[in-house]
């Protein structure tokens, strides 16, 4: 009897963990649509992972746009996450309206997503920076560490689009 509960706590912990990990994956567009950007089979999926509040993330912006133009039409999808909270008592709380006013001042041209939590996608990609780009295989899987950070007089699309080419 002792084994069988200790079995059945961990099978329950176990399926928490997971439903944890898978959940660190759905983002949620500014229009509301919930987004698993591990389940793009098929595609590399790159993600900027900025934030409203940073202004190297005006420049990230540009960057990301360049790299979903020299990839439309292939089997690349690009997001732009943001990691502002969505928790009104958190100190990196950024609206929804904020939010909005940083795309359309920025131009972005691609999906934006939030992470609510403001940290659950730099955990579960092991980002250590905002600005940072992840780039996704085809599998879903995270394919090389980040790109952390943005130096404005170095263009990082350069190596990133080595590594998205590698990937297709």
């Amino acid at each position: 009897m002792k084994n069988l509960k200790h079995n059945i706590s961990f099978l329950v912990l176990a399926t928490v963990f997971a439903v944890s990990a898978a959940a660190q994956t759905n983002l949620t567009s500014l229009d509301g649509a919930k987004v698993d950007v591990e389940a793009q089979t098929g595609k590399v999926v790159v993600m900027a992972i900025g934030a409203a509040w940073l202004p190297l993330s005006a420049k990230q912006a540009e960057y990301t746009n360049a790299l979903a133009k020299k990839y439309a039409g292939k089997n690349v999808v690009v997001y732009f996450v943001m990691t502002d909270s969505a928790n009104p008592k958190s100190k990196n709380y950024t609206s929804v309206e904020d939010i909005k006013r940083f795309v359309a001042a920025n131009k972005l041209t691609v999906t934006v997503l939030r992470d609510p939590d403001g940290a659950a996608t730099l955990r579960k990609f092991n980002v250590d920076q905002v600005p940072s780009f992840v780039l996704l295989n085809k599998k879903g899987e995270a394919a090389s560490e980040p790109f952390g950070g943005i130096d404005p007089k170095y263009d990082i699309t350069i190596p990133i689009s080595k590594a998205i080419d590698k990937l297709l």
